[in-house]
């Protein structure tokens, strides 16, 4: 008899499970954005990670949110979208391009922003990939459509500059 009770009392507790993972997928901590997580050298890594001591609490007015999975080589402020900022990424191809450098590529644009100079890249979707350039570490913001991008470099500038000191970045990929 208790073998008949305790199935039963599984099968009625089945539902339950179901709609208790259901409301936790749809929960506010579920709905943080993603990123993919660098794999810079051990120079760029330990800059990278001095980086993330100082970055600001706030980006463009928006709070802390930081991406899944949880590195201290990502950061994230806010949602919808969200601003992504990833340390430690490749040299981006369109960084060497004579075009780019001669104003002549439409979609990538070199240029500075309160003393960190940036390669602006568009993204589809209408937002925009910033990497940092002449920096010991590569540092990519992304940030989408309807954001003010003038903002979010000027608010990430003073932690860049902090933490990431000029020069030429280390182009070493850890395994």
């Amino acid at each position: 008899m208790n073998s008949f009770r305790h199935r039963h009392t599984s099968v009625l507790g089945l539902p339950a499970l179901v709609l208790l993972i259901t409301a936790a997928g749809c929960s506010s901590a579920d709905d943080s954005a993603s990123a993919a997580v660098p794999s810079p050298g051990a120079k760029a890594a330990k800059l990278c990670q001095n980086l993330d001591k100082v970055l600001p609490a706030k980006v463009d007015g928006e709070r802390r949110e930081d991406p899944s999975p949880a590195s201290a080589l990502t950061a994230g402020w806010g949602d919808d979208p969200a601003i992504i900022l990833r340390c430690g990424v490749v040299r981006p191809p369109k960084m060497i391009d004579p075009k780019v450098a001669e104003g002549r590529d439409p979609d990538a644009v070199a240029g500075g922003v309160e003393g960190v100079k940036w390669l602006m890249e568009k993204q589809d979707g209408g937002g925009y990939r910033f990497t940092t350039a002449s920096r010991r570490a590569y540092v990519e913001v992304t940030v989408g459509q309807g954001r003010d991008s003038s903002s979010v470099l000027i608010d990430l500038a003073p932690a860049i500059k902090k933490a990431i000191p000029a020069g030429v970045a280390d182009l070493t990929v850890s395994n």
